[in-house]
């Protein structure tokens, strides 16, 4: 923290200087959070009031909401909200957070996502709501569509996090806050007195959850912040299960008798499906009009998708990474708009659908994955209420020929186990006994696998911080996958020739490309390369930044890019 005051004021200091010399004031101010809540507070209210209350689930909706509402004078610190499936948690967190923020003097609210596809989605929420005092920032963003002098303020806002609402991902709040790098510990100082709710909290990373764990208290005990782990599948965060590194959440539930809502919100049913060919999940979506596949990789997902297309099924639509952002946001609109006008519509995708994508289907199958990956797929299972729940389904089944990919292997196996001791999976009960197995019983070599809190020593001769080390271990994703851009339309194909521009910084040019980005093995890459499908552009001035995809035939809208076979004719891969 002492860090981050130091390197923004540097950072200010300079842009202060030389704003002088070019007589340029560029556009920082933000009005504070405490001066807008009684709008904010007045926007959201009548936005509430307008939402229809009739029906099944809109009036535990409004229960709920105004049930976490009243507790926001609690004093300030760790809670949880446990509220199922569409029962309005987003709302309500965020009516949470405004009160709560009025009652204790919290200095911004920061809503951090496990996706950013997600993020886009809550993000224009609350945009809708609040306007132009909503900050977004995520690896997608698109400041492009806004007018120059608020696009440069975005940007700005992106440095330090100054706006008064910040919607981000965990990857950017988590590994900024275990940053060693000046650009990305700016903006933590501005973190410091916010409340801070992380949707979707099971998604924390199992490897790092220790070390986000003590984070998490730590901005609460040292900081002043508030947070709220925001789920529908509240995980074993607790510190009478998880024992030492858990948190002091006894007493702190946000939501009216989770148990009862899980009763009353449940829409749908997990059945265990056994072994599944692909032949076996082609004639299942064969004979239903709506229904979705979600397999766990992209591989099969596109080859489930090709066998399909052959046996010629109807209203069919494949959903997954291989397909850059801005594609992915247009079919799900796509999708949205073929369910509620009852078109044939048969989706393949990957897990990206699951947390937080308001898809309503009637009947659903998932390649056996953790029971909170489970949990979350059944909640695209009538998800609006408006079928009968005894034919609304999730088949969880296992993938013939096709091993449980290593980074989920222990969280199925999980949940086999579990399956086999409760009939219903959708019961809190079973939830409790699946995380048991996967948090409880796994133990701090598992918890912490990089050993990032051995690495923060304290001792008589002071502290003995490895940060450097710690931000290069403590890596939410993962992964050797590089970038790929395709110059999908105009605009992607615009912002591909301002490379050029030397003026043009490489950091307005990233955040524009994201979403025209696919993020591949980097020796895939390296064959696209080899091959002369596509290269690093304006190398002279960014270097080996920016891969632009030059073959376009190797990319189509309905089934993303193809990488693995880079060296053949496009005609032969199609």
């Amino acid at each position: 923290m002492v860090f981050s005051c130091l390197v923004d004021a540097d950072f200010r200091d300079t842009e202060s200087y030389y704003a002088k010399i070019d007589a340029y004031d560029r556009p920082r101010d933000w009005p504070s959070l405490p001066d807008l809540l009684p709008d904010l507070r007045e926007r959201f209210d009548n936005h509430m009031n307008r939402l229809p209350d009739t029906g099944d689930v809109n009036p535990i909706r409004r229960h709920i909401l105004h049930h976490v509402r009243a507790q926001a004078s609690q004093r300030p610190g760790l809670f949880t909200l446990s509220v199922p499936t569409g029962g309005g948690k987003t709302l309500a967190s965020m009516g949470f957070a405004l009160d709560h923020a009025m009652a204790h003097g919290h200095r911004r609210i920061i809503y951090a996502i496990p996706y950013s596809s997600v993020t886009e989605q809550t993000a224009g929420t609350f945009r809708d709501l609040f306007g132009d005092v909503v900050l977004e920032h995520h690896a997608a963003i698109d400041a492009n569509e806004r007018d120059a002098g608020q696009r440069e303020k975005l940007q700005l806002a992106m440095e330090d996090w100054a706006a008064p609402i910040v919607v981000t991902t965990n990857v950017q709040l988590f590994e900024s806050l275990f940053s060693a790098r000046p650009s990305r510990a700016r903006k933590l100082h501005n973190i410091a007195g916010a409340v801070i709710i992380l949707d979707e909290a099971q998604c924390l990373p199992r490897h790092l959850l220790l070390p986000t764990l003590r984070m998490i208290e730590s901005l609460c005990t040292h900081y002043g912040c508030t947070v709220v782990l925001c789920t529908a599948t509240q995980p074993a965060f607790d510190s009478r299960q998880l024992k030492e590194g858990g948190l002091a959440l006894d007493d702190r539930e946000l939501a009216p008798q989770p148990e009862l809502l899980a009763q009353q919100l449940r829409r749908a049913h997990i059945r265990q499906g056994g072994e599944m060919s692909d032949q076996d999940l082609i004639d299942a979506l064969a004979g239903t009009e709506q229904g979705f596949v979600i397999v766990n990789s992209r591989a099969h997902a596109l080859e489930l998708f090709k066998a399909a297309e052959q046996a010629d099924i109807k209203g069919l639509v494949h959903l997954t990474t291989r397909q850059y952002p801005s594609d992915r946001r247009a079919l799900t609109a796509e999708i949205r708009e073929k369910l509620k006008s009852n078109q044939p519509c048969r989706l393949i995708a990957t897990s990206l659908i699951e947390a937080g994508v308001d898809l309503d289907f009637p009947v659903g199958w998932r390649a056996e994955a953790g029971l909170d990956s489970c949990v979350q797929a059944a909640g695209r299972v009538n998800r609006e209420g408006r079928r009968p729940i005894a034919g609304s389904i999730l088949t969880v089944f296992s993938a013939s020929d096709r091993p449980v990919p290593a980074a989920i292997k222990t969280l199925a196996d999980a949940m086999r186990s579990t399956a086999r001791r409760f009939d219903d999976l959708l019961n809190p009960a079973a939830m409790r006994d699946w995380f048991e197995h996967v948090y409880w019983q796994a133990g701090p070599k598992l918890l912490d696998a990089a050993d990032i809190i051995g690495k923060l020593r304290v001792g008589r001769g002071g502290t003995d911080f490895a940060f450097r080390t710690i931000a290069e271990a403590y890596r939410m994703i993962d992964t050797t996958m590089v970038p790929v851009i395709i110059p999908g339309d105009a605009i992607a194909q615009r912002e591909i020739d301002r490379l050029e521009v030397e003026a043009v910084s490489s950091g307005t040019l990233a955040r524009a490309l994201q979403h025209y980005t696919v993020q591949i093995p980097e020796k895939s890459r390296e064959a696209l390369r080899t091959n002369g499908k596509g290269d690093f552009a304006a190398q002279h001035l960014r270097g080996a930044q920016f891969f632009v995809l030059t073959d376009a035939s190797l990319y189509r809208r309905d089934s993303g890019l193809w990488w693995e076979g880079a060296d053949y004719i496009a005609d032969s891969i199609w």
